[in-house]
């Protein structure tokens, strides 16, 4: 007798572009690819790595944009091609995670599965590991809409939060989401004790997800619910090219969640970060004696520089002398050195530069 099928499965995303963290991710290789925290592995495949001890390897799914695939073949060797789900175009998160619920359908009805960010770190992985099979065992007996909700550590203003109905170290249903917060409100909210970060991580059953989009977005699922025959066939990559660059551009988060009455959250405090900007991978990184991160093969020199991030592409050696909270990003063609204080202005510094590019 083999062992029964597991119903569990789980939908990483790596479909983004990771602009923030110019000039290392670009738009051919975005950071989900990179090696950003300097340890010989990608985030995508640490994501994946995280999910081996609880789910079967061959129930992992990555959605990605078509451009992207030969990266995640690259990252992942060991995956089939079937389970690199590919969108002909990019429109946020809710057609993504209707595709890969159809797909999982045709697979296995009564699959439950998880969504992971690909470009997220999380250093307590055994409390990932609990808390993610605590969240499959309730999807599976309720017809809930459940997310991972992470237990605040900072009055943090850059992340969305989820207010709950109680205080409680298990599952709670959410009275709201709340977008980014200032921060007073956001000190307000994680002494109250009844708020949670919200990391973009859900678990639901496809018959639960499936009814969801049946109720607030009927447009999308007709569109894309072929019936039967089409996916987890040689015809549904030719089906998807046609018909999902006409879904509508809109996230799960509006789409769904922010509508349904049925989600619910579990608290988690995993050490997790999304690492969404040069400054947060700073904090997360272990630093040395000057508060410094230094990546790169080279030799470096630095006197007089202070809690900075420091990073070199190539094996390149490193002089630098009177620098105090930089980002000093080096990459084969192109250079970025900005005060960590004003980093939420690289964005617009980039499309400059970009446009300046472009003149004839």
């Amino acid at each position: 007798m083999g062992m029964k099928k597991s119903n569990r499965y789980m939908v990483i995303m790596a479909g983004g572009v990771g602009s923030r963290f110019w000039p290392s991710s670009t738009t051919q290789k975005p950071k989900q690819f990179l090696d950003i925290l300097g340890i010989g592995k990608s985030l995508l495949r640490m994501t994946y790595e995280r999910c081996l001890p609880f789910i079967p390897a061959e129930n992992i799914i990555v959605v990605t944009n078509a451009a992207y695939q030969h990266l995640v073949k690259n990252e992942i060797p060991e995956m089939e091609d079937n389970q690199i789900l590919c969108e002909p175009s990019r429109n946020n998160t809710a057609p993504c995670l209707a595709y890969a619920a159809l797909r999982l359908k045709a697979v296995n009805g009564d699959a439950v599965f998880g969504v992971l960010p690909s470009d997220h770190v999380i250093l307590k992985e055994d409390i990932f590991i609990q808390s993610m099979t605590a969240a499959f065992d309730f999807a599976e007996n309720n017809e809930a809409i459940l997310t991972l909700g992470i237990t605040p550590t900072r009055p943090d203003t850059g992340y969305g939060y989820i207010h709950m109905a109680e205080q409680s170290q298990s599952v709670s249903k959410v009275i709201s989401f709340v977008e980014k917060p200032d921060k007073e409100t956001a000190t307000r909210y994680v002494d109250s004790k009844s708020y949670l970060w919200n990391a973009g991580i859900f678990i639901w059953s496809v018959k639960t997800l499936l009814s969801a989009f049946q109720k607030y977005e009927p447009d999308m699922i007709q569109l894309l619910d072929a019936g039967p025959g089409i996916y987890n066939t040689h015809g549904e990559q030719d089906f998807i090219n046609k018909m999902y660059p006409l879904t509508k551009n809109i996230s799960i988060d509006f789409a769904i969640l922010e509508k349904a009455d049925n989600v619910y959250s579990l608290p988690a405090d995993m050490g997790w970060s999304d690492l969404g900007t040069w400054n947060s991978l700073f904090e997360y990184l272990p630093k040395n004696e000057d508060g410094n991160v230094v990546h790169g093969q080279g030799q470096h020199e630095l006197d007089d520089v202070e809690d900075c991030i420091i990073r070199t592409a190539s094996g390149k050696d490193l002089l630098i002398r009177g620098l105090k909270n930089f980002i000093v990003i080096d990459e084969a063609d192109a250079l970025l050195i900005w005060p960590m204080a004003e980093e939420q202005d690289i964005k617009n510094g980039v499309i400059a530069l970009q446009q300046g590019q472009q003149k004839p």
